[in-house]
Order: C-alpha cells, then structure tokens, then sequence
C-alpha cells in the first residue's frame, strides 16, 4: 500500500478529440439517465435530518462520477459523508436577534447571516449580572435586613441563591448536551421532558416573565413617585389614612401608561432596547459600587443624618423639621411644629397626646457608620404586624396606656405584616435572571462554555454582593432606619441612597434606570417566548401568537404580553406582585433540575454533556429546595401555579400535538416499563387482581381496512381504559412482498382505536397462511408477565360459503390453541349489531345463561360492561339450568348466596330442562348435516355444484324447521332423503371416480346418523328453545361456548352446533373459561 500520494488534475484535452466527444456523450448519456429514472434506493424512508436536504443538485453531484457506482441506489436516502460533514459546518442556530434585525430593515430581500462573535464576559456574563441585580435590591432589601435581622436575612439570600447555583449546574448541564436554539430553557425543558411538561413550565415561565416586567415597571414608578417627584402624583390623600390607597391609585395610573409606552417602543423595534441595554447596566454598576464606597466612606467620616425618636418610637420628617417640643426664638420658647401636630393648640398649656407628654424626643444617628457596632443590634429579627410601630430597642420609653395612637400622628408605621416566609416571596424575584445566558446561546461565539461559565460566574458575583450588602446595611444602618420601607424618618429618601457616595442621587438615578431597562427587557423577552411556543405547535388555541410582522416580530405575542402585564400593575403593589412571580420562577428552576436529573439517571446514549460538574444528586437537591421555597413563599400561590401547570399538561396531552424529542419522561416511562414487567411474575396473577387482558383478533378486507369496527367497540366498553389490549391482525403472505400493506393496516388498524378510543397496543403478523398468523399472535402477543389471558374475536358469518373453506378451520382451531394456552375466549356473534361507544341503552337485560362453571369469567364480564355509560342502565339476569335430579329451589337459593357473596346484584332463574325423547326433527336436522358433510367431502364436484347442492340442503333444513313431524319412530330410512343427484350424474361420476367413487355413494344413500351428533343436536336445539324462550329480547346473551370435538373429522358439525345454538338471538357472547379461578368471595 503506497504512503504518498498526488491528486493530479485531468485537464480536457486542448484539441477536443475523440477521448473529449467520448467522455461529453458518456457525460450526456449519463444526465440523461439520471433525469429519466429515479434511483430506487432500499424503499425505506429514513429519518428526516436538518442537515440534510436531498435537493437535484446534490443528486446530480452524487451520481457525477463512477467511483461510488456501487452505492449510488442509496444515495437518495444516505448522502456521501462530504455532503453531510458540509451542511454541518454551515448550519447555524442563531436566532433572529438584533444583527439580523437591523440587516433586514437595510435589505430585506437578501442578507448574510453573521456569524456570533459574542464571549462569555459580553454574552453571557453581563446580561446574566444585569438581569439579577435590580429593583429588589435598591427599594426592599434594607428593609429585609431591617425586618428579618442580619442572621436570618443572611439564611434567605443563601437559601435563594443556593437554588439558583444548583438550578444552573443543571441548567449548564442541559445546555452542553447539544445545541440550544432560540427558545432558551423552555427549549430545554420541553426537549428533556417531553412537549407536555415543555408546554406547562414554559407557559409559566412565560408567565412569570411578564409578571417580572409588571413589577420592574411598579418599581419604577415607586422611585418617581417617591423619591424623585413626589408632587407628580396625580391623586392626592385628603387624610393620612388615605394615602396609602391614593399612592397605589397613582401606581396603577403611572404603571399603565408606562407600560404604553415601553410596549410601543419595542413594537417600534427591538434594537433600540438592545442597544440602550449597557446604558442600563452601567446604571447598575456604579449604583453599586456607590453603595460600597459609601459604606467605606462611614468608617472614617458617617454622615450626618439625624433620625427623630419620640420615647422609642420612630417619627416621620415630613411635616417638621426641628426634633423638639419647644425652640428658643426672641429670648423665649415657642413650641415646634412637631409640637402643635401632636397637641390641639399651639400654645405651651395645650392638651397633647399622653405618649407626647411623657417622653423626651432624641434624635440619633440614621447611618452611624460600620465601625459604630450596631450590627449586634440587629442581628436579630423584628417582625411586627400592618400597622405597628417602627420602635427603637433600648431606647427609654414610657408606656401609656392602650390608645388610638396612631390616627394622624406623624409615626413610621409597618405598611404590612412581617414574617419569614413573606420576606423570603419577596425577595427571591432579586436572584431570578439566571437564564438570560442560555436565552442569548445563538449569539455566542461558544455556547458549550459560555453559558456555564458565565451563569455560574455571575450567580457567584450576584451572591457576593447580596450577601455583603445584607452584613453592611446591618452594620452601617440604624434598625429604625433599615424598618423605615419608604424612608419617611430620612424627609423621605431613599435609604440606600443615604449611604451611597458621593450622592443618593446616584442611587436614584441609577435604580430607575436600571428598572426601567429590565422592564424592558422583560416585555422584549416574554413575546419570543410566548411565540417560541406558539410555533411548537403544541398547544392549539396558541397558534395565533405564532406570527408577527415579515421581520417575524411577534406582534400579536406583545399585545398579549402587555395585557398580562397590565394585570399585574392594576395589583399596584411590589410586594403583592413579587410572590405570584417567584412561584412561576421556582416551578421553572425545579423542573429545569428535574430534567437534569432524570437525564442523568436514566444514562440515555444522547446525554454527554461537556459541562461535566454536576451529578443527580445536586439536581434533586435543587429540585427540593425550589419545591420547598415554593410552599415558603406562600403555600396557596404555590397550589395555584401548579393548578395552572398541571391544567396545561393535561390539556397539551389531551389536545395538543403529538410531538416525539427524544425527551426524558419517553425515556422515563420505558425504564419504568423495564422494571415494572420485571417485577411482574411471569405465572398468572391472584384471582382477585385478575381481570381480562385481551387480545382482540381483526379480520381485514382486501384494501387492509377492518371488516367489524365494532369489535373495538365491544373491547373498549369491556376494558374502559383498564389493563391490557393488544389488537392483532393477520395478512396473508411474505413479508418482503407485504411490509407495505402491513404498515397501511396498522395504520387503520390505530385510526379505529383513536376513534373507538380503544387504548392499547397493536400488533400486525404478516404469515404465509390465516392458520399460523393466528397461532402465532395467541402464542407470542405481550411481552413477559404482560401477555393476554382472553381472545376476543367475532364470530365466521360465512363459514357456509364454500368459497371461504377454510374460514370454519381456522376457527375451530383458534380455539382449540385458545384452549391449549389456558386462555379464556369470547366470541361475539352478530357483532355488528353490537352498540357503538356513542349509544346509550335505557333499558334491557344483560342475560347470562350459566350452564358449565368454568372459573366464573360468565359472572365478571356483566358486571365489567355495566361499568360503562353503554349498558349501565341494564339489569343483569343469571340463567342456570337444572336437570330432572336437581333441586331447583335450592339451586337458586345457591346462586343468590353465590352472587352475594360476589357483591354482584343480579335476578337469578333456574331452568328445568325436562328430559325428553329425541325429535324427529333433530334427527333429520343431524342427518341432513351429515349428509351435507359427507357429500362435501366425498364427491369431487364443481365449485358451481358445491354451492348448489349446499344452498339446496340449507333450504331444506330451513323449510323442515316449521313442519310437524309426528313419527315416533327412528328416523327415515335414507331412500326417502330427498337429493339432488340424478341418474345420469350418477352414471356419469360412476365412470369418472371408477369402483371406490360407487361405494361412496352407495355409502351416502344409506347413511345414518351418528348417535353423539344426534345427542349433540338434541342438545343444542332444546337449549336454544329455553334460551329464545327467555332471552329473545335481551339487549346481550352470554352464554357458555361448548368446546370443539376432540375428533378433528367433526369439526363441521361443531360450527353447526353452535349455529342452532344460538339461532334465533340478535347479540350473543359466546363465553368459554380458561379453566382457572377469575372471580372469588375473599377479600
């Protein structure tokens, strides 16, 4: 073998000759050939790729040369190894971001995709970092710290933050196991958990979503309204009670037109957000790094922020300014304004609220700064309920006694109660954000390690900063201050911003800034989300949020998006909005670690993640955690968002598509499946968890399309969803020649069942005759301790056709292998008048007439039909037969003890059958039967004289029906037996079939009934006397099937037995046992 090698061009000949027109008339022949046939390929389809797209071209290219002649028939459905590798590298996931925008207002007819550039730090990092840090931190988290303490402050924010850390292990985990499209972590539930759990979490975190956007634009408004122009309110307190409520009225007027506007600007266009998106988080960024040069600034130089206490409670600045009683003024003292809000007059001899008369004012330090050691004084909690006092502990204080202290005194009060759980709802909308790394994957340059990194970088970031804020407020601030939610003691200023340097104008300016920004992220965001769904196709009445305008902006998405949001500004409170998103969120986070750790288990091929730092366990301790901070936060909203979630999943499973990715829950179901069925013993099962675990054998017509539709029904009215069905049919020939209508058949075959909404398997055979398909689908239907113990099948209406011969065999023997497999047969007569799932029968009997016990299968499937809505109203009659030795009334008080006992409710008769002689009729019946018999078996006639002869016979045995005969001897002798054959016929099979044909007719003309036939007959016809007698109009007989002969030349007669014996009757079940036990009196 050569180890060098030159690929040499072969340049066409300069003097185009002969070996030149050769080769262009190959090539010539060649396309040709290529243009008039169709490379034929195995016949297989093969599984639809994005990678490859089988256009002419590449046909054409395929089939260029002669060196891969051998493989050009598979070339349509498996392309050459160059072809694909091509397509690989120029597929791309990006997702119509703002590059793509821009590109498409500037030339919309044609554009190149650029490929993404962004790193880790810009695509990932940044707009993780910006996402998690916001409006919780500068407007709720002092007063966190204020309420819960340092201590358990510190327990929230870890709790919350440990959450999200193992939420992106397991968010990082799915993200490099492939490629993650636009869609972000609803792309990746809904991949990991099937389409169901996909649609149910990504509608919530759609929802939760745009709640966040309602509360980033609440935010917003807090900050104008409070801190930068509070006299821009437009609806004014007449009261200090109604303030409260007025301020909210202005949240809800200022929220919606807010929302207007920030909706018109990202319908208007999305880059504009995008671009303003650093403008946001620089806001951000030097917000918080004032914080941390302010509280550096208080070791060596706190401010003077003075905070005014009456006794030890907190007084609000805002209408006075001088914290005393009295103020020297013209060589005397004149009371304050503080003075005259508590008093009724201004004068020194004024009555004055009792509280104001027996304690001194003080005032002390807001920010003493962090080496002042107040951070022990406020390591503990002080939760208070709405409407207490923000009070100072270890201030003097004199009590007084129980008062209306409150109304209209200038005190801090707590605006709501207080207590763990609540703060936890609050704050944990503050650590949310962590998908925005994943939800950009197709503008990185290098997903599989940006996302991780990035996420788990800023998660780290963000917590640091949280958890240093929580110890620094607690040691730089007063605990009245850090209570004070709206800065009332601080002249109403923000009081982060108090601590910020060199301005809290910094503070102010950047926290709306930054509000207002991630509110507008959070209205760009949530559309696409909603229209990512929306075109999965997965939940119908969504479909319409699917489109946009031709950029593919998801207009009608937004409009949606907005009137949501505006639901949760009409709430008008932060703190009221704040849980209702965390819930969606937390449901969001669980089921993202869910799906990790199901991936994990279950070790499916596809699960190679590159991210390698994450194990199953970490998943269900995220998982748990969410799940607990849920009910934390607030147990009835937690029961609400899985309402809604679990009211998705079952409308996706119930309507939705059927979508197949491979996800999780499939792989999830099949291991449990594994387990379960080896779980399963393989013997029978315990009578009392025995029920009927059918195998339902369909006939098909020439064009594969089932001949009794209603059998399904009949099995889907047995079964009502319960236990095992398998639907099998058989197709008569190879399988190489036949896999194609196999597959047609099945196809119908499953139609009928969604339509019958018969739930079950089905299992098609494709067999070289009727005979072996079906022995084969008794035998080896199911799989291990899953497999059948009943047959239904319907019953040969044209065994007597002498074109379909083989049609009473193949019955016949199908019980006989029924039998031998201990397995329990129904065969269902008529079965076409049998009632579809949609009838409804108001009245009827359901008759069963008991005659052989054979393991009480006759007094279960009564009961199991009357179960559903079909026969419900039907009354159960049980039919028993007693013989001259019997006692009949004992016999009944049996059976009424017996059905008691079985707690089935039925009417009970017991019926004498009287011995009698045998009729002459059911001699000539028996003796017609076997004539017909014998003659079919004995004489080599036509096709056209076979039916003939057994048409003639039938009528006969039709027209004796009616006649009374009253001879009480023997029957006739057989040259009285009326026949068809002439003596010409005679002569003529005389010579045709030589000396053994004449012996055989001489054989038929003096033939006599066999004795058991006649007993057999005899049976038969007196028992369907009795039956018609009492069961002619029964909505359904059920009556017990006798076995067939164990002498095979009977088999005929067999069919015929069965045909008198249920002659007469519109719907019969016909019952036979597999012997064993199948109901039982025990508990």
């Amino acid at each position: 073998m050569p180890t060098n090698f030159t690929v040499v061009p072969v340049d066409a000949r300069a003097d185009g000759g002969p070996d030149e027109a050769a080769a262009a008339a190959e090539g010539a022949e060649g396309a040709e050939g290529a243009e008039g046939s169709e490379a034929p390929g195995d016949g297989n389809p093969r599984e639809n790729s994005p990678f490859i797209s089988h256009t002419d071209v590449d046909q054409e290219s395929f089939l260029e040369g002669k060196n891969m002649a051998l493989f050009e028939e598979e070339m349509d459905s498996n392309p050459m190894v160059s072809s694909l590798l091509n397509k690989l590298a120029n597929y791309t996931n990006l997702s119509q971001g703002v590059v793509e925008h821009e590109e498409h207002e500037e030339d919309s007819k044609r554009r190149e995709v650029k490929s993404p550039r962004m790193g880790t730090f810009i695509g990932v990092y940044l707009p993780c970092l910006q996402n998690i840090l916001g409006v919780i931190l500068f407007l709720r988290l002092t007063w966190i710290v204020g309420a819960a303490g340092v201590l358990e402050s510190f327990l929230i924010v870890s709790m919350c933050c440990t959450c999200t850390m193992l939420t992106a292990i397991s968010m990082s985990a799915i993200a490099t196991n492939g490629v993650v499209p636009a869609g972000g972590s609803y792309y990746m539930i809904s991949r990991s958990l099937g389409p169901e759990f996909g649609g149910a979490v990504g509608l919530c975190f759609y929802l939760g979503t745009t709640f966040a956007g309602a509360m980033y634009i609440l935010g917003t408004i807090e900050i104008f309204l409070t801190y930068i122009s509070p006299s821009a309110a437009i609806i004014q307190a007449e009261t200090a009670e109604g303030e409260a409520a007025a301020m909210l009225h202005n949240m809800r007027v200022y929220g919606t037109c807010t929302l207007a506007l920030m909706a018109t600007v990202v319908f208007v266009g999305v880059k504009y957000v995008n671009k303003l998106a650093l403008v946001f988080l620089a806001c951000v960024v030097l917000s918080i790094l004032a914080i941390y040069a302010g509280v550096i600034k208080t070791a060596f130089d706190p401010p003077d922020i003075p905070v005014c206490l009456l006794g030890n409670r907190t007084l609000s600045r805002r209408g006075f300014d001088v914290c005393a009683k009295f103020h020297a003024a013209n060589n005397g003292t004149v009371p304050t304004a503080l003075w005259g809000l508590f008093c009724n007059t201004s004068m020194p001899n004024a009555t004055c609220d009792e509280y104001f008369a027996q304690n001194n004012l003080t005032e002390i330090q807001g920010i003493p700064g962090v080496a002042s050691g107040v951070l022990l004084d406020n390591l503990w909690s002080t939760y208070a309920d709405k409407g207490a006092l923000v009070e100072r502990k270890g201030s003097l204080s004199v009590s007084v006694p129980e008062e209306s202290r409150t109304s209209g005194l200038p005190y801090v009060l707590t605006d709501i109660m207080t207590y763990f759980t609540v703060l936890v709802g609050i704050y944990f909308p503050s650590v949310t954000g962590i998908m925005a790394g994943s939800n950009r994957s197709g503008d990185l340059r290098d997903a599989q390690k940006s996302i991780p990194t990035g996420t788990i970088l800023a998660i780290v970031t963000t917590s640091f900063i949280y958890l240093s804020c929580i110890v620094l407020f607690g040691a730089c601030i007063e605990g009245v201050v850090l209570r004070d939610k709206f800065g009332e003691a601080l002249q109403g200023k923000l009081v982060i911003g108090m601590l910020a340097w060199p301005s809290p104008w910094v503070i102010v300016i950047g926290s709306f800034f930054s509000t207002c920004g991630a509110g507008l992220q959070s209205l760009t965001g949530a559309p696409r989300l909603l229209q990512a769904i929306a075109r999965d196709g997965i939940i119908p009445f969504l479909q319409v949020f699917g489109h946009g305008k031709a950029n593919g902006e998801p207009t009608w998405a937004l409009l949606l998006t907005a009137l949501i949001c505006e639901t949760g500004i009409l709430i008008a409170s932060l703190d009221s909005v704040a849980p209702i998103l965390s819930m969606f969120f937390l449901m969001c986070y669980m089921f993202v670690n869910l799906a990790c750790a199901v991936q994990t288990l279950l070790r499916t091929p596809n699960w190679r993640p590159r991210f390698r730092y994450y194990h199953w366990a970490l998943s269900f301790l995220g998982m748990s955690l969410c799940l607990a901070l849920m009910f934390i936060c607030s147990w009835y909203y937690a029961l609400v968002a899985m309402l809604i979630a679990g009211c998705i999943y079952k409308y996706i499973e119930y309507r939705g598509a059927e979508k197949e990715w491979g996800d999780g829950i499939r792989g999830l179901s099949l291991n449990a499946a594994h387990y379960a069925l080896l779980r399963v013993e393989h013997g029978p099962p315990h009578t009392k968890n025995w029920r009927p675990q059918v195998l339902v054998m369909l006939s098909l017509d020439e064009e594969q399309r089932v001949k009794h539709p209603r059998l399904l029904s009949l099995t889907a009215q047995l079964k009502a969803g319960k236990g095992l069905t398998i639907v099998g049919s058989v197709l008569e020939g190879t399988y190489l020649d036949k896999h194609v209508e196999a597959q047609r058949a099945e196809e119908n075959i499953r139609s009928l069942m969604g339509v019958e909404k018969t739930k079950g398997f089905c299992q098609l055979v494709v067999s070289s005759n009727l005979r072996d398909g079906m022995s084969h689908l008794i035998q080896s239907a199911g799989l291990g301790g899953m497999k059948h113990n009943t047959v239904l099948m319907a019953w040969p209406e044209s065994w007597k056709q002498e074109d379909n011969t083989f049609s009473w065999k193949n019955f016949v023997e199908t019980v006989r292998d029924t039998t031998a497999a201990q397995q329990a047969l129904l065969v269902a007569k008529n079965v076409d008048l049998f009632p579809q799932n949609q009838e409804r029968f108001s009245d009827g009997d359901i008759d069963v007439w008991w005659v052989v016990h054979d393991g009480g299968l006759l007094m279960l499937l009564p009961f199991l039909l009357r179960q559903h809505k079909v026969w419900r109203r039907c009354r159960m009659r049980i039919f028993t037969v007693a013989q001259v030795d019997d006692n009949s009334i004992q016999m009944k008080k049996d059976l009424q003890m017996f059905l008691y006992h079985l707690r089935i409710s039925a009417e009970v008769e017991v019926v004498e059958m009287v011995e009698s002689d045998i009729s002459a009729f059911t001699y000539e019946k028996t003796l017609l039967m076997e004539q017909r018999s014998q003659m079919l078996k004995q004489m080599q006639l036509s096709k056209t004289e076979q039916e003939r002869e057994a048409q003639l016979i039938h009528d006969r045995n039709t027209a004796s029906h009616s006649v009374v005969v009253t001879r009480t001897q023997a029957p006739s002798t057989p040259d009285k037996v009326q026949m068809t054959w002439t003596k010409e016929k005679l002569i003529a099979e005389k010579y045709k079939n030589k000396e053994p044909g004449v012996s055989g007719f001489k054989d038929l003309f003096s033939l006599k009934p066999n004795q058991s036939n006649v007993r057999r007959m005899h049976t038969a016809v007196k028992l369907n006397g009795v039956v018609l007698s009492r069961s002619r109009g029964a909505q359904l007989v059920l009556l017990n099937m006798p076995g067939p002969p164990r002498n095979r030349q009977g088999d005929e007669n067999y069919m015929e037995f069965l045909e008198v014996l249920t002659e007469g009757l519109d719907r019969v079940l016909l019952v036979r046992g597999s012997g064993r036990e199948v109901v039982t009196i025990y508990s």
